[in-house]
């Protein structure tokens, strides 16, 4: 049995293509540079996700109400999904998300610019083969992928392997 303990980061667009404003004054580039990003119009392999950045933008710049989810759930991918979601999930052999109650002990308080997870994301035991594990997500709950990224290191997952993040190996940043 092999303990696969995965390290990844998310990378959110950086601080300064967040708040640098266009040139433009056109107000269609300036909705599709917060969007984008530094990423340009597709991911180039972490992202927040365009559901993520449409609550963002509608909390902030329109007083919509963007409720934080009560859980987060960390998914394994053996496909990279996109900005729109999609890739090809890891399914069968005991393989489920891990769910965590959201608040400041599964993700404790941000500094410089990042947030790591607090507690182990554990996914147990497989009892068949995953295949190879290339990327991560995280979810509201299970429904819409907030964020995604590559590995530090692909794993492939055999029967009777255990796959987790450590705490403190789960990162989200600004680049």
């Amino acid at each position: 049995m092999t303990v696969h303990e995965a390290e990844a980061t998310l990378y959110l667009p950086s601080r300064e293509k967040l708040w640098t404003p266009p040139v433009s004054r056109n107000w269609r580039d300036w909705l599709k540079y917060l969007l984008e990003g530094e990423r340009g119009s597709s991911a180039t392999g972490d992202a927040m996700t365009t559901f993520l950045a449409n609550e963002i933008i509608d909390h902030v710049f329109s007083a919509a109400t963007y409720t934080a989810p009560a859980n987060t759930t960390t998914a394994l991918y053996t496909a990279a999904p996109s900005d729109a979601g999609g890739g090809t999930e890891v399914t069968g052999g005991s393989y489920a998300r891990v769910s965590k109650t959201n608040n400041a002990t599964t993700w404790p308080a941000a500094s410089g610019g990042s947030k790591s997870n607090g507690t182990d994301h554990d996914f147990g035991t497989a009892t068949a083969d995953w295949g190879t594990v290339t990327h991560v997500g995280i979810f509201d709950g299970s429904t819409n992928l907030l964020m995604w990224g590559a590995l530090n290191t692909s794993r492939i997952v055999k029967n009777g392997d255990s796959f987790k993040f450590a705490a403190t190996k789960l990162v989200l940043a600004f680049t």
